[in-house]
């Protein structure tokens, strides 16, 4: 296996004996060490209503990233747009470029990330929060930033500024609209595997060329987990497959201890659930999760992989960094 660019999402994950602000520290210390390590980018997701998950306002967040650290990449994975006016968004990324030229990413979603009610109460009012308006929201978005001014409105700062702007999709609605913008397309993975082959087929095979981006260029973001065996590994996955599972039952929570976790009854829809979530990720030892992220490479042909360790305690999510890029890269 050739090596690959590797780089980090994170959720800020809050344990359930912390809070926000902790969570918030160590993900400085985890981006700090990601650049330590030469990884490429760090992005952090924005989620709202979500007791386990502080990184709910990116822009915030990555300004203090970027200020920690000095050559990696820092980004959004993204902006969920619908919750956003595409003019606070230009001016909020326009803003960071200007503090942190060449350094900052701009990843934009097409879902709110967060249920109905509290879409509407970010948004205030039901305009813009249907996908139908996604396209419309984009190219305003993209105005601001290229000088044409959308309303006669000047984006300052944001006008002429370039934060490298990423298309973020679990679908193919997205990897089509991101071919025909010619922008770089980053791939959900991590919670819509079964899609990943059939959606960056369809960016690859439909892609224009922008000034920006001549060449097709892809992301895959996948959970890895990797620890010295493959128990130890499936063992520090449990608060994550409880996340998921309390997720999808409607009652999440800040992230439960290991101990906690694998103590918590499921029924057995719970636990095929989680086993399905488990599919195609990167879980187990050095040497399993090499052979799984060789398979990953083969079938889905990334120019990155971006890598999610949702784990409880920071050391552990650090050293399953390390242990995971060794493991693919050597």
């Amino acid at each position: 296996m050739s090596p690959v660019t590797l780089s980090v999402l994170d959720l800020a994950p809050v344990q359930a004996d912390a809070d926000a602000g902790a969570a918030l520290h160590a993900t400085t210390r985890f981006a700090k060490r990601a650049e330590e390590l030469g990884f490429h980018r760090f992005w952090v997701a924005e989620h709202h209503n979500m007791p386990g998950i502080a990184s709910s306002a990116p822009a915030v967040v990555l300004a203090h990233l970027a200020a920690s650290t000095s050559r990696i990449r820092v980004g959004s994975g993204g902006v969920m747009l619908p919750n956003h006016a595409p003019l606070v968004v230009a001016e909020q990324f326009g803003t960071l470029e200007a503090l942190h030229p060449g350094r900052i990413d701009l990843g934009i979603g097409r879902a709110p990330g967060t249920d109905p009610a509290t879409a509407r109460a970010l948004r205030r009012h039901a305009d813009g929060l249907g996908a139908e308006s996604f396209p419309r929201e984009l190219t305003a978005l993209m105005g601001y930033f290229g000088g044409t001014d959308p309303d006669g409105i000047v984006a300052t700062p944001g006008r002429g500024a370039q934060p490298e702007m990423w298309l973020l999709g679990s679908s193919g609605y997205s990897a089509q609209v991101a071919a025909v913008l010619g922008l770089p397309f980053a791939f959900a993975h991590h919670f819509a595997g079964e899609n990943t082959a059939a959606a960056l087929a369809l960016y690859r095979d439909n892609f224009r060329p922008s000034p920006t981006r001549p060449e097709p260029y892809s992301i895959v973001a996948v959970s890895a987990i990797c620890a010295d065996t493959d128990a130890e590994a499936d063992r520090l996955a449990a608060p994550r497959d409880l996340a998921f599972v309390n997720l999808r039952a409607g009652r999440p929570q800040a992230m439960a201890t290991p101990a906690q976790a694998e103590g918590f009854p499921r029924t057995e829809v719970e636990r095929h659930f989680a086993a399905q979530r488990k599919a195609g990720q990167l879980q187990g030892s050095p040497e399993t999760v090499r052979a799984q992220a060789a398979q990953l490479i083969e079938d889905t042909r990334p120019d990155e992989l971006m890598l999610t360790t949702l784990v409880y305690d920071l050391d552990t999510r650090i050293r399953s960094l390390e242990l995971t890029a060794r493991a693919i890269n050597g």
